[in-house]
């Protein structure tokens, strides 16, 4: 019985004192863990002073970013040169997020509600610049494959009554 006693006393002081160890090398070397949010932020979010496109202007890019935007499949929601479609008009003046390159910039890299997922995982950052280059050169002189109407759906100027592509001339 005093070996039963003798070893029961030895057993639970060793658990007591293995209680009482230094930590493990693995719990030493682990950072502690940093709160991180997941999914939007509520509030308003001001993009970086430094959200510049290096892009701006450059038909280079213009011509990537409307590669880019059949590659990637943009019309397949916003139509053929952006018109619209299942997506909303990229052809607008005035786009519901905002007009300026920033903010265009947001809208893909991060999504939007309603339809818009967020490429930003998916599309490296050169790219998304690229893409909105494209869109910014929508409705302007520098758009790389701007829409043209069929000869056959042209109507004539209301302004001066010219015949354009309507029947006989």
């Amino acid at each position: 019985m005093r070996i039963c006693l003798l070893a029961a006393f030895t057993a639970l002081l060793t658990l007591a004192l293995g209680c009482n160890s230094e930590p493990s090398p693995v719990a030493v070397s682990t950072t502690p863990a940093i709160p991180t949010s997941v999914g939007p932020v509520p509030g308003a979010v001001s993009p970086p002073a430094t959200w510049t496109n290096p892009y701006a202007g450059n038909q280079m890019a213009m011509q990537d970013g409307w590669r880019l935007f059949n590659w990637y499949n943009c019309s397949g929601c916003h139509g053929g040169h952006g018109g619209g479609g299942m997506g909303p008009s990229l052809r607008r003046p005035n786009k519901i997020f905002g007009n300026r390159d920033d903010q265009i910039f947001s809208s893909i890299a991060e999504g939007r509600g309603k339809g818009m997922p967020a490429w930003g995982t998916k599309i490296p950052e050169d790219q998304i610049w690229q893409l909105v280059t494209y869109i910014k050169s929508m409705r302007t002189l520098q758009e790389p494959d701007p829409p043209t109407e069929p000869t056959n759906e042209q109507v004539p100027n209301p302004e001066n009554n010219d015949h354009i592509g309507i029947g006989p001339q």
